[in-house]
Parts: structure tokens; sequence; C-alpha cells
């Protein structure tokens, strides 16, 4: 199970995810280009001292972050969007699955989302919009390990 972040806009919810993965021992991609200057002093301090438990890999591009992903015949890039059908409680998520999370201001482009393997969606009410990103990615990802069978003891995986 790996989270990614397609070109975040926010270093402070990069530095959340960076925490989610730590906490959870789940890898995070992150394609860039960034909506802010990506370095380690920026990442330290939005991650807080979670970041160096967190394993990271940047990928310079979409390109770049599809083959790296597509390296591995068994991973699926699971989307989550707003315009999916599919609630992510319906889903079956395998253990090579890589949870992807758009923009905060955008979400992502057509030819990303086409590239998907699948699509998930969290409902929420009617009138709102949408979730926070990270917020999005900590549901799904908790749903995508409680399937896998990782809170089965009093620790995670």
């Amino acid at each position: 199970m790996r989270l990614a972040l397609y070109q975040p806009d926010i270093p402070q919810n990069t530095g959340a995810a960076l925490r989610l993965g730590a906490c959870f021992r789940v890898p995070v991609d992150i394609i860039e280009p960034c909506g802010f200057p990506l370095d380690d002093k920026r990442l330290r301090r939005s991650a807080m001292d979670y970041g160096g438990s967190c394993e990271l890999q940047r990928h310079a591009s979409w390109d770049a972050f599809l083959r790296a992903a597509r390296a591995t015949p068994a991973r699926r890039i699971v989307l989550l969007s707003t315009a999916a059908t599919v609630p992510y409680t319906d889903f079956a998520f395998h253990a090579d699955d890589t949870l992807l999370l758009g923009r905060e201001s955008a979400g992502v482009p057509t030819e990303v989302h086409g590239a998907a393997d699948a699509r998930v969606r969290i409902p929420i009410a009617a009138d709102m919009r949408s979730l926070n990103v990270v917020m999005a990615g900590a549901i799904v990802l908790t749903e995508a390990l409680r399937q896998l069978g990782a809170f089965t003891g009093k620790t995670v995986l």
C-alpha cells in the first residue's frame, strides 16, 4: 500500500500526508511539480518530527511516477475523486495499491484520471463540495488497511 500526492499545493497538507504515512508505515510518493518549494527544511517543518519516519519517494513528473508505478505489475493506482461512482467502502483494496490524491486546488487532469486503474469516492453531504485532501486520504487509507487486516492487534502493521 502506498499514498501518492499529485502536484500538492499546500506544504502543510504534504506534511500531514507524511505524518499519516509514518504513523501507518505506508510509503508516500510526491509527484512534482509542487505548488511550493519542496525542500528538506519545509518538509521537516510541516511534517514535524514524523517526516524522517516516512518512506518518501519523489517523482519529477506524472510520467516518471507512472513508469515507477507500472514497474510493479500488481500495483493499481486508485484515485480518490469526487467524480467517482464507487464508494470507497464498496471497493476491494489490494496490498499493492497506490492511493492517489489530487491537487488541493484542481484535483487531477483528465489524463491522470484516465490512467487510474480504479476511482473511489467518499460519500458526503450533497451540498458539500469535498473534504480536505489529506483527510480524504486518511479515511480511505484506514479502510484499505482495515480490509487488509492491519488492525488485528494492539499495534498497527
